[in-house]
């Protein structure tokens, strides 16, 4: 059931009370106004599927809720690029750049060393799902709990971060 145009004039009230909440979600008031008359465009649009008796506030809401993740999702693809490479890979591209010093700071026999000088208990799960088998697997193969598998990676992890680090704060 649709409103007549009467009733719909109402939007125009409800979407000044909820000004706030677009700016909110932008944190800049030209995008909050703009999402405001995106959102007012794409009610009067739509007010056919306006239905009589729900509220006209909470209705216009989601409209603004959904304007904003749809602009925002538009953007992040607009911000990936295609590589045309025969893998076809989707990467980001990214705004800022962070030197990573992991390979300076560590090389790979050093981190197989810390690997091995795991606990076979701890080391077999790990390096599992190090190599792609999922939680659920590792605990059907290995005859484990699934809350037992994720406990050992766990602290398979913490205790490869602390020899790690140790490896670091000695050079």
């Amino acid at each position: 059931m649709s409103v007549t145009t009467f009733e719909f004039n109402e939007l125009d009230q409800v979407s000044h009370s909820l000004k706030p909440y677009a700016l909110r979600l932008t944190q800049d008031e030209s995008r909050a106004d703009d999402l405001m008359q995106e959102a007012l465009l794409k009610a009067v649009k739509n007010q056919d599927k306006f239905t009589k008796g729900t509220s006209l506030k909470a209705w216009f809401y989601t409209i603004i809720r959904n304007q904003f993740f749809n602009e925002y999702h538009r953007e992040k693809r607009r911000q990936t690029f295609l590589d045309t490479t025969d893998n076809l890979h989707y990467l980001n591209h990214p705004s800022v750049h962070i030197k990573n010093d992991a390979l300076t700071n560590f090389n790979l026999e050093e981190i197989h060393k810390a690997i091995d000088k795991l606990s076979e208990l701890y080391r077999v799960p790990f390096m599992m799902h190090f190599q792609g088998f999922k939680y659920n697997e590792i605990a059907k193969t290995l005859s484990l709990p699934l809350g037992t598998v994720k406990n050992r990676i766990h602290v398979a992890r913490k205790e490869l971060k602390e020899k790690l680090r140790y490896l670091v704060n000695q050079d």
